[in-house]
């Protein structure tokens, strides 16, 4: 029974030198000297304020991306024991002793690392030889932008790992197809083609690109896999329905998950929810939350309330009124009907205040039991302040003549009779007989007398003159012209009325609300607002001294000053390895011309080169110059402010092209062997001078050691190149 006992366990292993040799070389490389400079270089200053908000547990927008790359930094942070107390406010300014830089600058160093056995191994999945991929390996080892780009708090080098860990992945996976369908590493390598592409998508969205690629290959793929008439019908299907749930409903979920660990996370109000609605705000911890909590629900007939414009753009803002009329006439000379003046007010104010009155009654207090208004009810807004009714007529407002003036009714005892009865429509109703309930409801007022709707306008600069307090205009709109959502409104503070007297509301108005009901919205509301607004919410885009067109990226016409040290002349630029960027460059065109000479020659059933050579040919081409191609040509149609750092997702495939190239050449092109001989001294020439350069450039790659002003003048090898020379 325990026979087995009387012989050795032995474990036999294969070791790759290779790839274990570049995965030490790749992190040498990127680790060594991390911590310095102890400084913000670059955009740390940028990322780093993300990374203090989640550790304070505070919620934020970042419009450049969704959340996970950000969380990633911040788990770098977590694990160092970063308590977020730093004031990231400029580059160049010194780490205080509790910010953990070599922890914060670790997962983008790891990753950068990470890079080159991958590069290594996507090349032998293509199944060209250990030497091709070695030779990807080392060109993307010593390549001075990927290295400087890797070795601080950036985004970029993880993005560049879940690239190529998802194209890599789907490489083996394609590779076990033939004879090991539905096996346990097919499962695995499918299954993590899903996973990484959601991770490089959930880092920056420029991860789509290389998704929607693999997506594409896959489907071809496919298609070809139809054709096999080996393949029966019921085999098709599950091939199918593996590819649907690894490819696309795995990394759905795991994407939302990103999502959800980033809410779990940010619970706490801060200055970034003023953009989101009030209903997600009231969600936060603090802030919005704080005010709201308890409120009533359900709007009812008397209740006090504030109305919030949905929009929130230019800057969110309430239905605000005051004592103060419109003017007789305008500057322009044409008039105005002097009512009372009604604008949308940036601030909270007790102004903000409204009361919901029942046209059929004259009292302003909620009822018992309360009597809760519903989609298409006809009521009366009052001003809590001054007690005079929202109106609109046919007089044009003050900035937008084409638009009715919106005001609160005085009655100067002339033929201008009231016309204040407003029709409230619920815009998310799930049905005709929804109630108005407080945060959750987007309503719009649609005037009964001229169907025109209560709109906050949104003209350019429609803030109104002195006389207007510089608030913003509201006007009447007609429906005819559309909808928008600086028509909706949604109750952002809400109390039951109990004062009918006016001295006691207005002490009840500047009072806080007690009940209590919770308003908390679902995950999939908060996921899909959230979404929207990292879509749609740009920042202004300015122009940067660093900044760049894509042009200037094929023949790094620009570089990026990341770091400059105070005193001595210390610098890190983003700069990569020239003879790497022309050798891509060349790489690229000589692939499309041999591509193109073959398909010529093809056509004319002329066939240079073995059918698998063409195939190889082919779908190295797919990968790297596929990969080049929708990483790079993108940023002709993107209106957003561009740097260099944007190109290396597409400079990394179009290195891989390099040893496609070479290795094609020196197999078909170069038949006797003294042109073999001669191209592989030409190569190892060509290499000598990508390490040359790569040592060249080191010191600004690195920060150290500094250079001399003349050796900084040396390195200026393009007139465009703005390497920081101190006066002297």
């Amino acid at each position: 029974m325990l026979g087995f006992l009387k012989e050795p366990v032995v474990v036999t292993a294969q070791i790759n030198v290779n790839l274990v040799a570049l995965t030490v070389m790749g992190l040498i490389t990127r680790l060594w000297g991390l911590c310095y400079p102890r400084a913000v270089v670059f955009d740390e200053v940028y990322y780093g304020q993300f990374v203090s908000l989640y550790m304070k547990r505070i919620f934020f927008v970042d419009d450049s991306g969704p959340p996970f790359g950000h969380m990633l930094l911040a788990l770098g942070g977590y694990l160092g024991g970063f308590d977020g107390n730093f004031l990231w406010n400029r580059i160049g300014a010194e780490y205080t002793m509790n910010v953990p830089v070599w922890s914060l600058r670790l997962l983008p160093a790891l990753a950068g690392a990470l890079c080159v056995p991958l590069a290594y191994q996507i090349l032998v999945e293509l199944h060209f030889s250990h030497c091709a991929a070695l030779g990807a390996a080392l060109l993307i080892l010593l390549e001075n932008s990927l290295i400087t780009q890797s070795r601080f708090m950036l985004l970029e080098s993880i993005l560049i790992f879940f690239i190529l860990l998802a194209v890599l992945s789907y490489l083996k996976f394609y590779n076990l197809q033939k004879h090991s369908s539905f096996s346990g590493s097919w499962w695995f390598w499918l299954l993590l083609t899903g996973v990484a592409c959601s991770c490089a998508v959930g880092v920056k969205y420029m991860g789509l690109f290389t998704y929607m690629l693999l997506l594409a290959i896959a489907g071809l793929h496919f298609w070809h896999m139809i054709g096999d008439q080996s393949l029966s019908n019921v085999s098709l299907l599950c091939h199918f329905l593996a590819r649907g749930l690894a490819l696309l409903l795995i990394p759905v979920g795991i994407y939302l998950s990103f999502f959800y660990v980033h809410l779990a996370l940010l619970y706490r109000s801060g200055p970034h929810d003023q953009i989101m609605t009030s209903a997600f705000q009231a969600s936060l911890e603090g802030g919005l939350a704080r005010i709201t909590q308890g409120q009533p629900l359900e709007v009812a007939y008397g209740s006090q309330i504030t109305l919030r414009n949905v929009l929130g753009k230019p800057v969110q803002c309430w239905l605000h009124s005051h004592t103060n009329t419109y003017p007789i006439r305008y500057e322009n000379g044409r008039g105005s009907s002097h009512q009372q003046q009604v604008t949308c007010y940036p601030f909270k104010d007790v102004n903000n205040w409204w009361i919901v009155k029942d046209p059929g009654m004259q009292q302003l207090v909620v009822s018992n039991p309360p009597r809760p208004v519903r989609h298409g009810h006809i009521v009366q807004l009052v001003h809590g302040i001054t007690t005079r009714y929202l109106n609109t007529h046919d007089v044009a407002a003050p900035l937008s003549p084409h638009s009715q003036e919106v005001s609160c009714y005085i009655d100067y005892n002339i033929s201008m009779p009231a016309q204040n009865l407003w029709r409230v429509e619920i815009v998310n109703r799930e049905s005709d007989t929804d109630v108005w309930k407080t945060i959750l409801s987007e309503v719009r007022f649609v005037h009964v007398n001229t169907s025109a709707v209560l709109k906050a306008s949104r003209l350019s600069g429609a803030s109104l003159p002195e006389w207007g307090y510089r608030q913003l205009e509201v006007v009447g709109e007609k429906l005819s012209k559309g909808y928008h959502q600086s028509m909706v409104w949604n109750v952002e503070e809400h109390r039951y009325g109990k004062s009918q007297e006016q001295k006691e509301r207005e002490v009840e108005l500047h009072s806080p609300t007690q009940m209590d009901i919770s308003k908390n919205l679902s995950f999939m509301a908060k996921f899909t607002e959230l979404q929207w607004k990292i879509l749609t919410l740009k920042n202004e885009d300015t122009e940067h001294k660093y900044s760049s067109s894509a042009l200037d990226w094929i023949t790094m016409d620009t570089n990026i000053a990341y770091w400059l040290h105070p005193t001595s002349g210390a610098q890190i630029h983003l700069l990569g390895n020239v003879v790497t960027w022309a050798s891509a460059n060349a790489a690229a065109l000589v692939y499309t011309c041999l591509s193109l000479w073959y398909l010529i020659r093809r056509r004319r059933r002329i066939y240079d080169i073995p059918e698998d050579a063409w195939q190889l040919w082919v779908s190295a081409g797919g990968v790297c110059g596929g990969g080049w191609a929708v990483n790079y040509l993108p940023f002709f149609l993107m209106e957003k402010t561009l740097f260099l750092y944007h190109y290396l997702p597409a400079l990394t495939f179009q290195i891989l092209l390099i040893p496609v190239v070479l290795q094609h050449l020196g197999d078909h092109l170069c038949r006797s062997v003294l042109l073999k001989s001669m191209f592989s001294a030409l190569i190892v020439a060509w290499f000598s001078s990508v390490y040359f350069v790569y040592c060249t450039f080191s010191p600004v790659s690195y920060g150290q050691p500094a250079l001399s002003v003349p050796e900084l003048k040396d390195l200026r090898w393009k007139e465009s190149w703005n390497i920081l020379i101190r006066k002297q």
